[in-house]
């Protein structure tokens, strides 16, 4: 059995549950089938496991160095990418005239995964350039698509998102990176972006940097912001453009992704689409790198899962509790009930958050405007709600290898600190709770949410009703939650808990995704499906009940965290 990831799962997932076969039947898709579906998972795993997987230590304690001139990263790094981009996997999903496959975003993703599982540093370097090419070919012009998009596709340059500063973080509203108008139609860009994952390295031909920046006399806040293509190198004569590498962050994870101080000193740019959408434009990435960083939760999630299962019936520690004979031979740590507690609340997590990043991606291949609304509501909950649970599968599977899950002779540790950092990638958990409880569930009177709710709904219908049932008062009881905290149309008291709300709605959207599975396995044998009843049952009786003390909070209308003042804390 593989501990990268779980074949078994994705095909009940992708083919038992969500039916991707059927997509095939849409005229982007007609050209594949089942078997051209298998086949790219079958490679994506190969790959994976041959070139990722046996790098993902290396690149942790040999992170990527600057010595003031260039950027040194492992070899292996860039043997891996080259092989993934002469597999054809990172033109997939694109449409054909651009040289893609246009394979189903479902079936993508679901190939995407077996790379974030094995290596998620080097995975991100292409995780970033498939959203760079992905909004230039649906905001940039047919020249900007032929000259940084195709060569993104072929892997000769890899891209970025430049957001953050120093000063301003997450708050883009703060952005003062300038850019300043040329005669000749172009822009020079003067500033400093922080935290740039894969800012600068010698992987790739060329870097393409997506850059937001304030024209002058822009006015300011968010609308004053635009977007620009910033490229490492000039086009034409290869010479460096005016980007300059400041300095490597050293992270506690990730640490084969290079993370960049950029200096930004009259380079040449490009503007994409007009002066004054930036964000919106940039928004195209970022919900995709949301999306793309929930996976990559769940991908780490899982394969600490999966190394912990193995080891827990490889390692012979321990008597049962009724028998205390000590000439007794030691039985196998996955006879302890404790630890079958972490391991079942583990499988929970992570095949739960696997059908939630799978069903975000379908909605994908069948656009309409209810799945559209569907999910701008689910986004923020694919992003945060594998990066706080996901994680904790991993944090269970050091426990569950005990003294030796945190030395670094064993991966879990690493997993571990991996993951931590999805809880800060593409804004953090906090952040998603604003967005979710302050804008997506608010917008259009309230249609998106009722929309999940009536989708939840009628799932737990369907189910038994001992687990449906609670299922569907969680629902009721969200709803009138969310009325209430709203009532009086003060943003200061509604968000006041957003993280709290943010928690309840995904532990809720948790729950119906497991009666789907349920569902779907229903008058199946084998231990297989047994494994999805049994892990249904527990995530509705064991982990749905968490959100009563979350949603009376919400209820009981408390205030403390904005009341407070800071000198109380010490």
């Amino acid at each position: 059995m593989s501990k990268v990831l779980s074949r078994r799962d994705l095909d009940f997932l992708l083919y038992e549950w969500l039916g991707a076969e059927s997509l095939t039947a849409r005229e982007r898709f007609a050209e594949h089938s089942r078997e051209t579906f298998d086949a790219f998972l079958d490679v994506s795993q190969q790959i994976a496991e041959r070139d990722f997987a046996p790098h993902n230590r290396a690149g942790d304690l040999a992170e990527p160095t600057f010595d003031g001139e260039k950027v040194t990263i492992i070899p292996e790094v860039s043997r891996a990418l080259r092989v993934f981009a002469e597999s054809g996997l990172p033109a997939a999903g694109m449409d054909a005239e651009h040289g893609g496959l246009q394979l189903p975003h479902v079936v993508q993703r679901a190939c995407f995964l077996w790379f974030q599982a094995a290596n998620t540093a080097t995975s991100a370097y292409a995780m970033l350039t498939a959203g760079n090419a992905h909004l230039l070919l649906t905001h940039g012009t047919e020249e900007q698509i032929r000259r940084y998009v195709h060569p993104m596709i072929e892997g000769r340059f890899t891209g970025t998102m430049c957001l953050s500063e120093p000063q301003a973080g997450s708050s883009l509203s703060d952005v003062t990176t300038k850019a300043t108008p040329q005669a000749d139609g172009t822009y020079r860009i003067d500033g400093g972006k922080m935290w740039i994952s894969g800012g600068d390295h010698e992987l790739s031909e060329n870097i393409i940097h997506l850059v937001l920046a304030r024209v002058e006399g822009a006015p300011a806040g968010v609308k004053g912001l635009s977007l620009f293509i910033v490229p490492k190198r000039n086009l034409e004569t290869g010479e460096r453009n005016g980007v300059v590498l400041a300095g490597l962050n050293h992270k506690m994870g990730y640490r084969g992704t290079t993370n960049a101080v950029l200096a930004f000193e009259g380079a040449a740019a490009e503007l994409v689409g007009e002066e004054g959408r930036g964000l919106a434009y940039m928004f195209h990435m970022m919900n995709e790198a949301r999306i793309g960083v929930g996976s990559g939760a769940v991908a780490l999630g899982y394969t600490g899962y999966l190394h912990a299962l193995a080891y827990a019936r490889e390692r012979l520690q321990g008597r049962p509790v009724s028998g205390k004979d000590p000439l007794a031979p030691p039985v196998p740590i996955v006879e302890h009930p404790d630890v079958r507690r972490m391991l079942l609340a583990s499988k929970s997590y992570v095949e739960g958050g696997l059908a939630l990043v799978l069903y975000a991606a379908k909605l994908l291949d069948e656009p309409s405007p209810e799945n559209d609304l569907l999910l701008d509501v689910l986004t923020p909950i694919v992003k945060a709600w594998p990066s706080q649970w996901c994680r904790l599968a991993d944090d269970h599977a050091i426990q569950v290898h005990g003294g030796y899950g945190y030395t670094r002779e064993y991966p879990v540790e690493q997993f571990y600190r991996d993951n931590r950092l999805n809880s800060i990638h593409e804004g953090t958990d906090g952040i998603q709770a604003l967005d979710l409880l302050g804008r997506k569930v608010t917008m259009r009177g309230g249609a998106g949410l009722g929309l999940l709710l009536d989708r939840i709904r009628a799932t737990a219908s369907k189910a038994p009703a001992e687990l449906g049932g609670p299922v569907l008062s969680a629902a009721d009881r969200l709803a009138a939650t969310t009325a209430k905290l709203w009532a009086t149309g003060d943003p200061s008291s509604a968000l006041v808990n957003a993280t709290a709300y943010l928690d309840a709605a995904g532990h809720l959207v948790i729950a119906w995704l497991w009666l789907e599975q349920l569902l779907a396995a229903e008058g199946k044998d084998g231990d297989f499906y047994q494994g999805k009843r049994l892990a249904a049952r527990y995530f509705v009786t064991h982990e749905l009940p968490r959100i009563g003390p979350m949603l009376d909070l919400l209820d009981s209308g408390d205030t403390l965290l904005r009341d407070m003042d800071d000198a109380w804390l010490g």
